[in-house]
């Protein structure tokens, strides 16, 4: 698997979704309120392809999107 580290400044809902290079959402890591901190968050993506895949964090108001190449 590939870990994703980010860190909230303070307690917010935070989303944390997997889509594919066509922007179709693959999975859902994040769905819920988290306190302020840092957090490390395992992605198992057994069930798929080796490509590039972006992952997009959402924490409140702020929205992030990076690419990740996964290799198998």
């Amino acid at each position: 698997g590939t870990t994703i580290k980010y860190r909230i400044s303070e307690r917010k809902f935070v989303e944390l979704r997997i889509y594919d290079i066509l922007g179709r959402e693959v999975d859902l890591l994040v769905n819920e309120e988290q306190d302020a901190g840092y957090y490390n968050i395992e992605f198992n993506a057994i069930n798929l392809a080796s490509g590039v895949y972006l992952y997009k964090l959402k924490a409140g108001d702020f929205t992030e999107t990076k690419k990740m190449i996964l290799l198998k």
